[in-house]
């Protein structure tokens, strides 16, 4: 039991959803008593058993239900009638969807970039800033964000993403964002962001095609200008633009 909770810290860590069944009742034959425990991610994955063969399909496809709708829920299986099985019982298993931290990683320490830091963490993000500044970083730290320092493009081709992995890329230089935003382009995400002008967009989306050969599908994943459009103007402003997207593409 102890391996089933340590798998499910592991792929939190690792920004993979998935949901615990339990076994809650059993009655008759069957394979798993009640207590049986088993991990479904989201990637189709299972860890554990509830007692195999069609009854763990079947609980398998439920679980992924359960994780899309984001609501617990109880379900009943007659072993003989409902799963082929000749076993001649019934169980009933109780589901939880278990959802990864959402990870949000901000490259850019500056007005904007802490805005949003500082509000995205009170809607359930793990936020993480990225700079070449030391002294902005000293300050991010200090307000208790997690941070990485080192140069934009490396830190960009180290990072460690999956896809439930929030990307907003607000550097100091137009240089610094194409190129962050060419090499995460290319990694799993959630969402990917590049702020700037409508003129910087435009010449962005002719160097990611013509320097850095993305495709028009990856081009298009990019959310560019970024953030909900109205007329924002202040660090602050921008940052709820911003988080209103993120807000939207979580739910999505």
């Amino acid at each position: 039991m102890e391996d089933v909770f340590a798998k499910i810290i592991e792929l939190k860590k690792s920004g993979i959803n998935c949901a615990l069944c339990t076994l809650t009742e059993t009655k008759g034959s069957v394979p798993r008593k009640a207590g049986a425990k088993m991990i479904v991610a989201d990637n189709n994955m299972t860890f554990g058993t509830v007692g195999g063969g069609n009854i763990e399909l079947q609980i398998t496809e439920k679980a992924l239900e359960v994780m899309q709708s984001k609501m617990a829920s109880k379900f009943y299986f007659d072993l003989e009638e409902n799963s082929e099985m000749s076993c001649g019982g019934s169980v009933e298993v109780f589901i939880e969807p278990i959802m990864a931290k959402l990870e949000l990683v901000i490259f850019g320490a500056g007005h904007v970039g802490m805005a949003l830091a500082g509000i995205a963490r009170d809607f359930g993000f793990r936020v993480v800033v990225a700079d070449n500044r030391e002294e902005l970083l000293r300050s991010a730290g200090e307000k208790g964000f997690d941070i990485l320092h080192g140069g934009f493009v490396e830190l960009a081709d180290s990072l460690d993403t999956s896809k439930n992995t929030f990307l907003v890329v607000s550097t100091p230089s137009h240089q610094y964002d194409e190129e962050v935003t060419a090499i995460l382009c290319k990694k799993p995400f959630k969402y990917l962001g590049m702020i700037g002008s409508k003129r910087k967009v435009a010449l962005a989306s002719k160097n990611f095609r013509e320097k850095y050969m993305l495709t028009d599908e990856q081009i298009a994943k990019i959310d560019m200008p970024i953030g909900i459009p109205f007329n924002a103007q202040t660090p602050e402003e921008i940052a709820i633009s911003i988080l209103a997207k993120l807000i939207h593409e979580k739910n999505s």
